[in-house]
């Protein structure tokens, strides 16, 4: 049977420092018509730049060095068409349509997005300008935009996130392509947008018979969506199978490690994440053997002495790059079942509260005009209210804008709020001026979501985490300041002799671990983590979680960990919070939250959450949810999800329904439940 497409023995090199590097190693995979497949794999493993050699698109030092790409219709080989040439100008944005990761950095922001999507119709599908035209105003309306015919002339940066990566979408199908491929085109969006934006692409793709190619490093979303699977890694395909097969019967261990190291929605509360130890090999460094062999938990003698293993047939459809027969691999399963499996620390309990926050506001000023003159108010968050006991963690989810991050700096002391109480350690510090807060800030620290631009890139590791330690004199002579610094290293797992490096020099896990230990050198009793996972591959996520849980377990530190993703946040967390437009919508235990949902929007929240198994996934029920959230300068009168809810009554759009006990400490906001 011919194929839609097919890549053969694709390589790809990139001249750096004067040696070649390969990126792309010999990946062959292949896509039929109407089909959806998913490539999986941490970051660096060539997913994208795969895909980018498919189109030619990869500029100098890097080349496209060997392969094939076959495509149904052309009559040769698709790389031996220039990169410049005409045929692949037809191909790329024609045939085969591309969504990428960033859609601000996509769109052109001096153009309409109407304008734009009418001159990829006119160049790919030679219509006229007033035909173009109506066909890009059915485009928006089919991805679901609102006042099509107004927003044709609105610029990018009038629109969303969200609402950006629609029109991407609608870009990228207004061609009408035989193929589509989304390179992590949801990474950066809410759980519920993803979700939305998913389900959009793959009924717009079953409906006009578009193939589609996802990457992600995300398990849960092939697993919800791709028919069939690729796992790469290090430049190459460690495992391809049927998306069933493969998450029930994985032969590959590194995609057996990949599994184990994600937390899943419908785990139990105890289980421990076991990351991947070390890292990717380094593209100029690989190994002539099997790449995955120093982080191989199944390595065997023989995988050292041999080649680097081509992909081989286990079973029927199924093919994994592995050396080890299946009962050799069985026999590693035993031994690896039969180590002692690391338990998840013991926590004292406490009773007391080391956090109070009753009833706080926070509002941001609009002006306008050249006077500066004010027209109104954003109200950013509303009658916040929740505690947090020592030693505890208080998960906070909600969409993006939902107010996470504002209550986060009003607890910092960062913003001042309107009113409310905010107590620490039954203090008030509300109101309190800078010099009375200098004693406070040192005891609330902050973990930040991106590892790289929260560490100063001029300073050393070592003076980035023992700064804190001059400024709050907590050291007083040098040799106590090296004691420390190299005891806050090892606390969070790096080795001491690296604390003379500069931030560019660490990995994305290792950054973390500096922020971390920065976080810990002013001996906090609380620590809000603002997304400080999302940034991270899969396997280094589970290293810092588990880094968190022991931390706190050793140190009775408090966490408020702010998060979109509702798996890790019902890991990591005691209690969950959930917020939506400035307010709180439901707070309850983890497991209870979690088996008994009140609120509809939680419920939503959470239907959104794919899980890394597609049986479980096909037997889900789906909450669906309505719409986009609404500006904050444009909230809805009454209840703020009432827009978007499908259980509002007359009621909802006239009153904000209070937080109410509903019994045993969980508390809704919702009219269901008066």
């Amino acid at each position: 049977m011919e194929h839609l497409l097919e890549l053969k023995n694709i390589q790809t090199e990139f001249k750096t420092d004067g040696k070649r590097v390969r990126a792309v190693d010999g990946v062959s995979m292949y896509l039929d018509e109407g089909e959806i497949i998913g490539i999986v794999g941490e970051s660096g493993s060539g997913k994208s730049v795969t895909m980018m050699s498919m189109l030619q698109l990869i500029s100098s030092p890097g080349r496209v060095t060997g392969g094939e790409v076959y495509l149904k219709g052309e009559q040769e080989n698709v790389l031996n068409y220039g990169s410049d040439s005409e045929e692949i100008r037809r191909i790329r944005g024609g045939k085969i349509s591309m969504i990428f990761q960033e859609p601000m950095t996509s769109l052109n922001p001096v153009l309409t997005i109407g304008y734009q999507i009418q001159e990829n119709i006119m160049e790919h599908l030679n219509l006229s300008k007033e035909e173009a035209r109506k066909q890009t105003i059915e485009m928006l309306k089919m991805v679901n935009i609102p006042d099509a015919e107004q927003r044709f002339h609105y610029y990018p940066q009038q629109f969303s996130g969200g609402m950006r990566q629609r029109i991407m979408i609608a870009m990228a199908m207004s061609s009408h392509p035989t193929i589509l491929v989304a390179d992590e085109a949801t990474t950066a969006l809410d759980v519920t947008t993803q979700s939305q934006l998913l389900e959009m692409i793959r009924d717009i793709a079953k409906k006009t018979g578009t193939a589609v190619i996802i990457v992600t490093h995300n398990l849960g979303i092939v697993a919800r969506f791709a028919e069939r699977i690729y796992v790469m890694y290090s430049g190459g395909v460690m495992e391809m199978a049927h998306a069933e097969d493969l998450f029930s019967h994985p032969e590959h261990p590194y995609t057996r490690a990949l599994l184990r190291a994600i937390p899943r929605l419908d785990d139990p509360k105890e289980r421990v994440l076991i990351p991947i130890e070390g890292l990717p090999p380094n593209p100029a460094e690989r190994p002539e053997y099997c790449p995955f062999y120093d982080r191989c938990e199944y390595r065997m003698d023989k995988c050292k002495k041999e080649i680097k293993p081509d992909l081989k047939e286990i079973r029927k459809d199924h093919f994994a790059a592995c050396l080890l027969t299946e009962e050799e691999k069985k026999q590693k399963k035993r031994e690896i079942d039969e180590k002692e499996v690391k338990k998840a620390p013991l926590r004292k309990a406490y009773k007391e509260n080391c956090l109070e926050v009753s009833n706080i506001k926070k509002y941001f000023p609009i002006y306008k005009g050249i006077m500066r003159k004010k027209v109104g108010e954003v109200k950013a968050i509303e009658d916040i209210t929740f505690f947090l006991k020592k030693g505890e963690t208080l998960g906070i989810v909600g969409e993006s804008g939902c107010g996470k991050t504002t209550v986060a700096r009003c607890l910092m002391r960062v913003y001042e709020p309107e009113s409310g109480t905010i107590l620490f350690k039954g203090r008030e510090i509300t109101h309190l001026k800078d010099r009375e807060l200098k004693k406070i800030r040192p005891k609330i620290a902050m973990i930040f979501q991106d590892p790289f631009s929260s560490l100063d890139p001029r300073q050393t590791a070592e003076s980035i985490v023992g700064e804190s330690l001059k400024l709050n004199g907590a050291v007083k002579t040098k040799e106590e300041y090296h004691t420390k610094v190299d005891e806050l290293f090892r606390l969070v797992g790096l080795d001491p002799s690296l604390k003379g490096r500069v931030p560019h020099e660490f990995s994305g896990g290792q950054r973390q671990r500096i922020g971390i230990a920065r976080a810990l050198s002013s001996n906090p009793d609380i620590i809000i983590c603002d997304e400080p996972i999302s940034a991270l591959d899969v396997s280094i996520q589970a290293q810092i979680i588990n880094l968190l849980e022991e931390l706190q377990a050793k140190l009775g530190i408090s966490y408020l960990f702010i998060a979109h993703d509702l798996a890790v946040v019902k890991h990591i967390s005691d209690r969950i919070l959930v917020m939506y437009l400035g307010r709180i919508m439901e707070i309850a235990e983890c497991d209870e939250l979690y088996n008994n949902t009140l609120h509809p929007y939680t419920k939503a929240l959470l239907s959104a959450v794919p899980v890394a198994d597609p049986v479980v996934e096909a037997g889900r029920k789906r909450v669906p949810i309505r719409g986009e959230v609404p500006s904050l300068t444009k909230r809805p009168i009454g209840c703020p999800f009432q827009d978007r809810c499908e259980h509002a009554k007359e009621k909802c759009r006239e009153a904000v329904p209070p937080l109410r006990d509903t019994g045993g400490g969980h508390f809704v906001a919702c009219f269901l439940y008066e």
